[in-house]
Protein backbone atom coordinates (compact mmCIF):
# COMPACT_ATOMS: atom_id res chain seq x y z
CA UNK A 1 0.00 0.00 0.00
CA UNK A 2 0.95 3.54 -1.11
CA UNK A 3 2.14 5.61 1.62
CA UNK A 4 1.99 8.70 -0.49
CA UNK A 5 -1.07 11.25 -0.04
CA UNK A 6 -2.86 12.02 -3.04
CA UNK A 7 -3.11 16.10 -4.05
CA UNK A 8 -6.51 17.36 -3.51
CA UNK A 9 -7.45 20.40 -5.52
CA UNK A 10 -10.13 22.11 -3.07
CA UNK A 11 -10.67 24.70 -6.06
CA UNK A 12 -12.03 22.03 -8.50
CA UNK A 13 -9.76 24.15 -10.78
CA UNK A 14 -10.72 21.39 -13.60
CA UNK A 15 -13.76 19.78 -12.61
CA UNK A 16 -17.23 19.95 -11.03
CA UNK A 17 -17.52 21.21 -7.27
CA UNK A 18 -18.74 18.49 -5.20
CA UNK A 19 -21.26 18.72 -2.76
CA UNK A 20 -18.32 18.64 0.27
CA UNK A 21 -16.81 20.93 -1.51
CA UNK A 22 -19.78 23.18 -1.30
CA UNK A 23 -19.86 26.50 1.33
CA UNK A 24 -22.54 28.01 3.46
CA UNK A 25 -24.90 30.61 2.73
CA UNK A 26 -23.23 33.39 4.66
CA UNK A 27 -20.05 32.00 3.65
CA UNK A 28 -20.99 32.91 -0.05
CA UNK A 29 -22.48 35.91 0.44
CA UNK A 30 -20.04 37.54 2.40
CA UNK A 31 -17.50 36.57 -0.75
CA UNK A 32 -19.42 38.42 -3.32
CA UNK A 33 -20.39 41.23 -1.43
CA UNK A 34 -16.08 41.57 -0.99
CA UNK A 35 -16.26 40.99 -4.96
CA UNK A 36 -18.57 44.00 -4.96
CA UNK A 37 -16.54 46.46 -2.36
CA UNK A 38 -14.21 48.02 -5.60
CA UNK A 39 -12.69 51.36 -5.49
CA UNK A 40 -13.38 52.09 -8.35
CA UNK A 41 -17.06 51.63 -8.38
CA UNK A 42 -17.01 54.89 -5.91
CA UNK A 43 -15.43 56.76 -9.28
CA UNK A 44 -18.46 55.96 -10.27
CA UNK A 45 -20.33 57.10 -8.03
CA UNK A 46 -18.63 60.57 -8.25
CA UNK A 47 -19.44 60.73 -11.55
CA UNK A 48 -23.35 59.92 -10.54
CA UNK A 49 -23.30 63.13 -7.78
CA UNK A 50 -22.00 65.69 -10.33
CA UNK A 51 -24.77 64.81 -13.11
CA UNK A 52 -28.23 63.61 -11.24
CA UNK A 53 -30.36 65.05 -8.68
CA UNK A 54 -30.95 62.86 -6.10
CA UNK A 55 -33.91 61.11 -7.68
CA UNK A 56 -32.04 60.40 -10.63
CA UNK A 57 -29.20 59.04 -8.44
CA UNK A 58 -31.44 55.96 -6.70
CA UNK A 59 -33.54 55.84 -10.07
CA UNK A 60 -29.85 54.78 -11.66
CA UNK A 61 -28.75 53.15 -9.13
CA UNK A 62 -31.93 50.88 -9.19
CA UNK A 63 -32.46 50.35 -13.24
CA UNK A 64 -28.53 49.79 -13.41
CA UNK A 65 -28.83 47.48 -10.30
CA UNK A 66 -31.41 45.59 -12.00
CA UNK A 67 -29.63 45.26 -15.02
CA UNK A 68 -26.36 44.39 -13.82
CA UNK A 69 -28.56 41.73 -11.20
CA UNK A 70 -29.88 40.27 -13.74
CA UNK A 71 -26.66 39.52 -16.09
CA UNK A 72 -25.00 38.45 -12.64
CA UNK A 73 -27.66 36.73 -11.55
CA UNK A 74 -27.58 34.66 -14.42
CA UNK A 75 -23.70 33.53 -14.19
CA UNK A 76 -24.42 32.69 -10.63
CA UNK A 77 -27.31 30.31 -11.09
CA UNK A 78 -25.23 28.46 -14.02
CA UNK A 79 -22.13 28.40 -11.97
CA UNK A 80 -23.80 27.29 -8.56
CA UNK A 81 -25.97 24.77 -10.43
CA UNK A 82 -23.40 23.20 -13.03
CA UNK A 83 -20.25 23.62 -10.08
CA UNK A 84 -18.17 25.09 -13.05
CA UNK A 85 -15.77 27.84 -13.71
CA UNK A 86 -16.30 30.73 -15.78
CA UNK A 87 -13.46 28.55 -17.95
CA UNK A 88 -15.01 25.48 -17.56
CA UNK A 89 -17.98 26.87 -19.00
CA UNK A 90 -16.17 28.41 -21.98
CA UNK A 91 -15.17 25.14 -23.08
CA UNK A 92 -18.58 23.80 -23.46
CA UNK A 93 -19.74 27.23 -25.36
CA UNK A 94 -16.42 28.44 -27.11
CA UNK A 95 -15.00 25.03 -27.65
CA UNK A 96 -11.17 23.21 -26.11
CA UNK A 97 -9.03 25.94 -27.60
CA UNK A 98 -12.09 28.96 -28.54
CA UNK A 99 -11.90 29.20 -24.56
CA UNK A 100 -9.01 30.79 -24.65
CA UNK A 101 -10.56 33.88 -25.86
CA UNK A 102 -12.28 34.45 -23.12
CA UNK A 103 -9.65 32.95 -20.84
CA UNK A 104 -6.93 35.61 -21.84
CA UNK A 105 -9.54 38.39 -21.81
CA UNK A 106 -10.38 37.85 -18.27
CA UNK A 107 -6.92 37.10 -17.39
CA UNK A 108 -5.60 40.28 -18.99
CA UNK A 109 -8.27 42.76 -17.26
CA UNK A 110 -8.00 40.86 -14.09
CA UNK A 111 -4.36 41.46 -13.67
CA UNK A 112 -4.39 44.73 -14.76
CA UNK A 113 -7.00 45.69 -12.33
CA UNK A 114 -5.25 43.97 -9.69
CA UNK A 115 -2.19 46.07 -10.26
CA UNK A 116 -4.51 49.21 -10.46
CA UNK A 117 -5.77 48.12 -7.14
CA UNK A 118 -2.00 48.00 -5.37
CA UNK A 119 -1.33 51.13 -6.99
CA UNK A 120 -4.78 53.16 -5.68
CA UNK A 121 -3.59 51.84 -2.22
CA UNK A 122 -0.15 52.45 -1.75
CA UNK A 123 -0.38 55.71 -3.67
CA UNK A 124 -2.67 57.47 -1.03
CA UNK A 125 -0.85 55.85 2.06
CA UNK A 126 2.58 57.35 0.75
CA UNK A 127 1.15 60.42 0.47
CA UNK A 128 -0.76 60.90 3.94
CA UNK A 129 1.34 58.05 6.23
CA UNK A 130 4.96 59.43 4.55
CA UNK A 131 4.47 62.60 3.82
CA UNK A 132 5.61 62.04 0.09
CA UNK A 133 5.48 64.41 -2.67
CA UNK A 134 4.15 62.32 -6.07
CA UNK A 135 3.99 64.69 -8.35
CA UNK A 136 7.01 63.72 -10.15
CA UNK A 137 8.92 60.29 -10.02
CA UNK A 138 7.92 57.78 -8.13
CA UNK A 139 9.92 56.97 -4.52
CA UNK A 140 11.04 53.94 -3.28
CA UNK A 141 8.87 54.20 -0.77
CA UNK A 142 6.20 53.68 -2.76
CA UNK A 143 7.12 50.57 -4.45
CA UNK A 144 7.68 49.09 -1.11
CA UNK A 145 3.88 49.63 -0.27
CA UNK A 146 3.41 48.18 -3.53
CA UNK A 147 5.29 45.48 -2.94
CA UNK A 148 4.10 44.54 0.37
CA UNK A 149 -0.04 44.33 -0.57
CA UNK A 150 0.96 42.70 -3.37
CA UNK A 151 2.67 39.73 -1.48
CA UNK A 152 -0.50 40.01 0.88
CA UNK A 153 -2.88 39.97 -1.81
CA UNK A 154 -1.07 36.94 -4.01
CA UNK A 155 -1.02 35.18 -0.87
CA UNK A 156 -5.04 34.70 0.07
CA UNK A 157 -5.59 34.31 -4.15
CA UNK A 158 -3.18 31.73 -3.93
CA UNK A 159 -4.83 29.74 -1.17
CA UNK A 160 -7.69 30.04 -3.12
CA UNK A 161 -11.23 29.95 -1.72
CA UNK A 162 -10.63 29.19 1.40
CA UNK A 163 -8.22 32.42 1.19
CA UNK A 164 -10.57 34.34 0.04
CA UNK A 165 -13.63 33.39 2.28
CA UNK A 166 -11.43 34.31 5.31
CA UNK A 167 -10.19 37.76 3.73
CA UNK A 168 -14.20 38.14 3.09
CA UNK A 169 -15.05 37.59 6.79
CA UNK A 170 -13.16 39.73 8.08
CA UNK A 171 -13.30 42.50 5.64
CA UNK A 172 -16.48 42.47 4.77
CA UNK A 173 -18.26 44.03 8.43
CA UNK A 174 -15.39 46.62 8.63
CA UNK A 175 -15.46 48.44 5.52
CA UNK A 176 -19.19 48.35 5.17
CA UNK A 177 -19.23 49.36 8.86
CA UNK A 178 -16.68 51.83 9.15
CA UNK A 179 -17.11 53.38 5.77
CA UNK A 180 -21.52 53.67 6.63
CA UNK A 181 -20.36 56.14 9.99
CA UNK A 182 -18.34 57.82 7.94
CA UNK A 183 -20.45 58.57 5.68
CA UNK A 184 -23.34 59.52 8.27
CA UNK A 185 -21.04 61.61 9.97
CA UNK A 186 -20.08 63.63 7.01
CA UNK A 187 -23.46 64.16 6.02
CA UNK A 188 -24.41 65.34 9.70
CA UNK A 189 -21.88 67.68 9.44
CA UNK A 190 -22.37 69.10 6.16
CA UNK A 191 -24.01 72.38 6.02
CA UNK A 192 -26.91 71.25 4.37
CA UNK A 193 -28.86 67.60 3.88
CA UNK A 194 -27.63 64.97 1.41
CA UNK A 195 -30.86 65.44 -1.15
CA UNK A 196 -29.89 69.22 -0.91
CA UNK A 197 -26.59 68.87 -2.18
CA UNK A 198 -27.84 66.78 -4.95
CA UNK A 199 -29.40 69.62 -6.28
CA UNK A 200 -26.22 71.39 -6.59
CA UNK A 201 -24.45 72.22 -9.65
CA UNK A 202 -25.11 71.89 -13.19
CA UNK A 203 -26.96 68.12 -13.25
CA UNK A 204 -26.30 66.92 -17.32
CA UNK A 205 -26.78 63.23 -16.90
CA UNK A 206 -29.69 61.00 -17.66
CA UNK A 207 -30.67 58.21 -15.68
CA UNK A 208 -29.93 56.32 -19.01
CA UNK A 209 -26.62 57.51 -18.74
CA UNK A 210 -26.22 57.08 -15.30
CA UNK A 211 -27.58 53.49 -15.29
CA UNK A 212 -25.05 52.98 -18.12
CA UNK A 213 -22.27 53.92 -15.63
CA UNK A 214 -23.72 51.66 -13.01
CA UNK A 215 -23.56 48.74 -15.20
CA UNK A 216 -20.11 49.62 -16.62
CA UNK A 217 -18.61 49.64 -13.45
CA UNK A 218 -18.96 46.09 -12.63
CA UNK A 219 -19.49 44.18 -15.54
CA UNK A 220 -16.46 42.86 -16.48
CA UNK A 221 -15.93 41.57 -13.09
CA UNK A 222 -19.74 40.54 -12.73
CA UNK A 223 -18.79 38.00 -15.55
CA UNK A 224 -16.23 36.12 -13.26
CA UNK A 225 -19.13 35.25 -11.33
CA UNK A 226 -19.42 31.43 -11.56
CA UNK A 227 -15.88 31.03 -10.54
CA UNK A 228 -17.45 31.86 -7.04
CA UNK A 229 -21.10 31.05 -7.20
CA UNK A 230 -19.78 27.26 -8.11
CA UNK A 231 -19.00 26.71 -4.45
CA UNK A 232 -23.03 27.89 -3.35
CA UNK A 233 -25.04 24.78 -1.85
CA UNK A 234 -27.82 25.25 -5.40
CA UNK A 235 -29.02 27.30 -8.07
CA UNK A 236 -30.81 29.27 -5.94
CA UNK A 237 -28.47 30.18 -3.46
CA UNK A 238 -25.99 31.05 -6.45
CA UNK A 239 -28.98 33.12 -8.18
CA UNK A 240 -30.61 35.38 -4.61
CA UNK A 241 -27.00 35.63 -3.21
CA UNK A 242 -25.27 37.06 -6.69
CA UNK A 243 -28.73 39.26 -6.91
CA UNK A 244 -28.53 40.71 -3.31
CA UNK A 245 -24.93 41.05 -3.18
CA UNK A 246 -24.05 42.90 -6.08
CA UNK A 247 -27.26 45.05 -5.50
CA UNK A 248 -26.18 45.86 -1.72
CA UNK A 249 -22.59 45.58 -2.23
CA UNK A 250 -22.53 48.37 -5.55
CA UNK A 251 -24.92 50.56 -4.42
CA UNK A 252 -22.38 50.83 -1.24
CA UNK A 253 -19.77 51.91 -3.33
CA UNK A 254 -21.57 54.30 -5.59
CA UNK A 255 -22.49 55.98 -2.03
CA UNK A 256 -19.49 56.02 -0.98
CA UNK A 257 -18.15 57.85 -3.82
CA UNK A 258 -20.99 60.37 -4.58
CA UNK A 259 -21.31 61.53 -0.12
CA UNK A 260 -16.98 61.70 -0.32
CA UNK A 261 -17.34 63.75 -3.75
CA UNK A 262 -20.31 66.51 -3.03
CA UNK A 263 -18.47 66.62 1.16
CA UNK A 264 -15.16 66.38 0.33
CA UNK A 265 -14.70 67.12 -3.07
CA UNK A 266 -13.14 63.47 -3.58
CA UNK A 267 -13.57 60.10 -4.59
CA UNK A 268 -13.54 57.78 -2.16
CA UNK A 269 -14.39 57.08 1.46
CA UNK A 270 -11.05 56.72 2.24
CA UNK A 271 -10.78 60.32 1.56
CA UNK A 272 -14.17 61.31 4.11
CA UNK A 273 -12.60 58.94 7.07
CA UNK A 274 -9.82 61.29 6.45
CA UNK A 275 -11.32 64.41 6.66
CA UNK A 276 -13.08 63.26 9.57
CA UNK A 277 -9.49 62.55 11.34
CA UNK A 278 -10.22 59.17 11.41
CA UNK A 279 -6.34 58.14 10.39
CA UNK A 280 -6.39 54.41 10.84
CA UNK A 281 -9.40 53.35 10.19
CA UNK A 282 -9.47 55.30 6.75
CA UNK A 283 -6.18 53.12 6.03
CA UNK A 284 -7.97 50.04 7.13
CA UNK A 285 -10.84 50.41 5.05
CA UNK A 286 -8.81 51.11 2.38
CA UNK A 287 -6.93 48.39 2.30
CA UNK A 288 -9.23 45.83 3.20
CA UNK A 289 -11.79 47.28 0.37
CA UNK A 290 -9.16 46.88 -2.13
CA UNK A 291 -7.79 43.36 -0.80
CA UNK A 292 -11.42 41.88 -1.06
CA UNK A 293 -11.30 42.53 -5.14
CA UNK A 294 -7.96 42.30 -5.78
CA UNK A 295 -8.04 38.83 -4.75
CA UNK A 296 -10.58 37.72 -6.53
CA UNK A 297 -9.31 39.07 -9.32
CA UNK A 298 -6.37 37.53 -9.23
CA UNK A 299 -8.07 34.13 -8.41
CA UNK A 300 -10.08 34.42 -11.55
CA UNK A 301 -6.76 35.17 -13.71
CA UNK A 302 -5.07 31.90 -12.15
CA UNK A 303 -8.07 29.98 -13.37
CA UNK A 304 -8.06 31.92 -17.11
CA UNK A 305 -4.14 31.25 -17.46
CA UNK A 306 -4.31 27.78 -15.81
CA UNK A 307 -7.04 26.72 -18.74
CA UNK A 308 -4.79 28.57 -21.41
CA UNK A 309 -1.44 27.13 -20.10
CA UNK A 310 -2.35 23.77 -18.61
CA UNK A 311 -0.61 24.77 -15.15
CA UNK A 312 -1.69 24.49 -11.89
CA UNK A 313 -3.52 27.45 -10.67
CA UNK A 314 -1.53 28.42 -7.79
CA UNK A 315 1.02 28.29 -10.58
CA UNK A 316 -0.55 30.91 -12.38
CA UNK A 317 -1.76 33.42 -9.50
CA UNK A 318 1.86 33.43 -8.30
CA UNK A 319 2.99 34.61 -12.37
CA UNK A 320 -0.63 36.45 -12.20
CA UNK A 321 0.71 38.20 -8.66
CA UNK A 322 3.99 38.96 -10.03
CA UNK A 323 3.34 40.48 -12.61
CA UNK A 324 0.88 43.04 -11.72
CA UNK A 325 2.52 43.91 -8.49
CA UNK A 326 5.48 44.54 -10.99
CA UNK A 327 3.39 46.48 -13.42
CA UNK A 328 0.96 48.51 -10.70
CA UNK A 329 2.45 51.74 -10.32
CA UNK A 330 2.48 51.62 -14.53
CA UNK A 331 -0.89 50.64 -14.78
CA UNK A 332 -2.36 52.89 -12.55
CA UNK A 333 -0.76 55.95 -14.69
CA UNK A 334 -0.93 54.18 -18.34
CA UNK A 335 -3.27 51.72 -18.40
CA UNK A 336 -6.88 52.92 -16.44
CA UNK A 337 -8.17 54.31 -19.90
CA UNK A 338 -7.62 51.14 -22.04
CA UNK A 339 -8.95 49.03 -18.64
CA UNK A 340 -12.08 51.15 -19.55
CA UNK A 341 -12.45 49.62 -22.84
CA UNK A 342 -11.85 46.14 -22.05
CA UNK A 343 -14.71 46.22 -19.79
CA UNK A 344 -16.85 46.21 -22.64
CA UNK A 345 -15.22 43.27 -24.26
CA UNK A 346 -16.22 41.23 -21.47
CA UNK A 347 -20.20 40.70 -21.42
CA UNK A 348 -19.87 39.67 -24.65
CA UNK A 349 -18.52 36.79 -23.26
CA UNK A 350 -20.63 36.31 -20.17
CA UNK A 351 -23.65 36.61 -22.46
CA UNK A 352 -22.33 33.88 -24.92
CA UNK A 353 -22.47 31.41 -21.55
CA UNK A 354 -25.85 32.19 -20.58
CA UNK A 355 -27.36 31.23 -23.87
CA UNK A 356 -25.04 27.89 -24.31
CA UNK A 357 -25.90 27.01 -20.80
CA UNK A 358 -30.03 27.55 -20.87
CA UNK A 359 -30.52 26.28 -24.74
CA UNK A 360 -28.42 23.24 -23.70
CA UNK A 361 -29.12 22.61 -19.75
CA UNK A 362 -29.87 19.50 -20.12
CA UNK A 363 -26.47 18.40 -21.85
CA UNK A 364 -24.75 20.15 -19.26
CA UNK A 365 -26.00 19.13 -16.59
CA UNK A 366 -25.47 15.25 -18.22
CA UNK A 367 -21.91 16.35 -19.00
CA UNK A 368 -23.05 15.88 -22.79
CA UNK A 369 -22.23 19.13 -24.11
CA UNK A 370 -20.59 17.40 -27.90
CA UNK A 371 -16.41 18.25 -27.80
CA UNK A 372 -15.41 20.89 -30.47
CA UNK A 373 -12.19 22.56 -30.48
CA UNK A 374 -13.47 26.14 -31.79
CA UNK A 375 -17.18 27.31 -31.72
CA UNK A 376 -16.33 30.29 -34.24
CA UNK A 377 -19.77 31.46 -33.88
CA UNK A 378 -19.36 32.39 -30.56
CA UNK A 379 -15.39 33.89 -31.23
CA UNK A 380 -17.26 36.07 -33.73
CA UNK A 381 -20.05 37.20 -31.71
CA UNK A 382 -17.25 38.24 -29.04
CA UNK A 383 -15.06 40.14 -31.21
CA UNK A 384 -18.17 41.68 -33.17
CA UNK A 385 -19.90 42.66 -29.87
CA UNK A 386 -16.22 43.95 -28.08
CA UNK A 387 -15.49 46.11 -31.68
CA UNK A 388 -19.63 47.61 -31.27
CA UNK A 389 -19.80 48.53 -27.54
CA UNK A 390 -16.23 50.10 -27.91
CA UNK A 391 -17.33 52.14 -31.25
CA UNK A 392 -21.44 52.92 -30.88
CA UNK A 393 -22.26 55.83 -28.96
CA UNK A 394 -26.24 55.29 -28.11
CA UNK A 395 -27.61 53.20 -25.57
CA UNK A 396 -25.51 51.26 -22.96
CA UNK A 397 -22.27 50.41 -24.66
CA UNK A 398 -22.22 46.95 -22.36
CA UNK A 399 -25.96 45.83 -23.69
CA UNK A 400 -24.96 46.60 -27.04
CA UNK A 401 -21.98 44.44 -27.35
CA UNK A 402 -24.42 41.86 -25.50
CA UNK A 403 -26.92 42.02 -28.01
CA UNK A 404 -24.85 41.55 -31.02
CA UNK A 405 -23.47 38.48 -28.89
CA UNK A 406 -26.23 36.86 -28.72
CA UNK A 407 -27.34 37.33 -32.37
CA UNK A 408 -24.01 35.54 -33.78
CA UNK A 409 -24.30 32.88 -31.49
CA UNK A 410 -27.89 31.90 -32.14
CA UNK A 411 -27.53 32.26 -35.51
CA UNK A 412 -24.19 29.72 -34.78
CA UNK A 413 -26.65 27.45 -32.55
CA UNK A 414 -29.36 27.59 -35.10
CA UNK A 415 -27.09 26.05 -38.30
CA UNK A 416 -25.05 23.78 -35.57
CA UNK A 417 -28.70 21.96 -34.40
CA UNK A 418 -29.76 21.69 -38.30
Amino acid sequence: MSTSKSHVDFDFTTGKVAQTGRKSNLSMFMIMLGFTFFSASMWAGQKLAAGLDFQGFLLSLLLGGLILGAYTGALGFIGAESGLTLDMLARRSFGNKGSWLPSAMISFTQVGWFGVGLAMFAIPVAKEVLHLDLDGDMPAKVYMLVAIAGILMTASAYFGIKGLTLISYIAVPAVAILGTVAMILAIKRGDVGLVEQFSRGTKDLSVIAGAGLVIGSFVSGGTATPNFTRFAKNARVGLWVTVIAFFLGNSLMFLFGAVSSIYVGGNDIFEVMLHLNLFYFAILVLGLNIWTTNDNALYSAGLGLSNITGLSKKTMVLISGLIGTVAAVWLYWNFCDWLNVLNCTLPPVGIVLILSYFLNRKSYLKDEMPTIQVNWFAVLGVVLGAVVANLVKWGIPSINGMVVAAICFIIGESIRKK
